[in-house]
């Protein structure tokens, strides 16, 4: 889809090489895109700085992806929505259908997805 360079945050982040979370924060960095990792307590991942909350980021978002699940972000429509990104994506076992309405009808395009089968198939 969108071949130029993208801002993307990657809620639920981790610096364990063998989560989902991880693999796509390597891929999308070898993809070309910028990304800005989440975590409440890392400080950083494969040498790249990690915020521990959505509403440190200033500056365009073009996508979130995200890796947590309804529990954690059943309480984020609000960080989110204030963030604007153009979209989110919800990885498999990120699905939450409440918080995609409340994007949706704040103008954020959702789509229940994986980022890395997304890469992988030129469709990011």
């Amino acid at each position: 889809m969108n071949s130029s360079p993208q801002r993307v945050v990657i809620l639920g982040a981790s610096d364990k090489p063998e989560r989902y979370a991880h693999k796509a924060q390597m891929a999308l960095r070898q993809h070309g895109h910028e990304v800005v990792p989440v975590h409440p307590r890392l400080k950083e991942i494969e040498g790249q700085a990690v915020v521990s909350e959505l509403s440190q980021i200033t500056g365009p978002v073009d996508t979130v992806t995200m890796y947590v699940g309804p529990a954690i972000s059943a309480g984020l429509a609000e960080k989110l929505t204030a963030l604007k990104p153009t979209r989110v994506i919800f990885n498999p076992g990120a699905e939450n259908a409440e918080l995609a309405e409340k994007l949706t009808a704040a103008g954020i395009r959702t789509e229940e997805a994986c980022t890395l089968v997304l890469l992988a198939t030129d469709q990011f």
